[in-house]
């Protein structure tokens, strides 16, 4: 039986990262055209940014994977953690959707350029932190 992400007691396991000190100017500016969009049009717009058919699946995953991303004939599927709470299954939609769009040769290729992968996932939660920074601040000020 699938449990509803309010309703299950275990999302403090996950280990939340603070926001950084600062967003660079590239992450805002392309995080600006997904401010707000709800699942349906964050699909549709990444239709329009990449050749894929694009899906968002909330599901089931082990505590220590908060997203992931396939890609296979033509679709893509990002699936993210259903424990998550929703601020931070969004931030996950946005990082998985950043490697989408951004990092289209795969994680062999990044190895082969000698880049560490974690200059590619640091990539991906700077988009991540600016497509959900209005909606972290909303949170912030509703809790102050």
């Amino acid at each position: 039986m699938r449990v509803a992400p309010e309703e299950r007691d275990d999302a403090e396991s996950f280990d939340f990262p603070d926001p950084p000190e600062s967003i660079p100017a590239w992450a805002r500016n392309e995080a600006k055209k997904w401010h707000g969009l709800r699942d349906f049009d964050i699909e549709v717009q990444a239709e329009t940014h990449c050749p894929y058919q694009v899906e968002i699946r909330y599901v089931d995953l082990p505590r220590s994977v908060w997203g992931l991303h396939v890609v296979r004939h033509g679709r893509a599927r990002l699936c993210v953690n259903n424990a998550l709470p929703p601020l931070w299954r969004r931030f996950t939609l946005f990082h998985e959707l950043y490697h989408l769009l951004s990092h289209t040769e795969g994680e062999h290729f990044w190895r082969q350029t000698f880049q560490p992968l974690s200059k590619f996932e640091s990539e991906a939660d700077l988009f991540a932190w600016a497509a959900v920074w209005p909606e972290w601040c909303e949170d912030i000020a509703e809790e102050g």
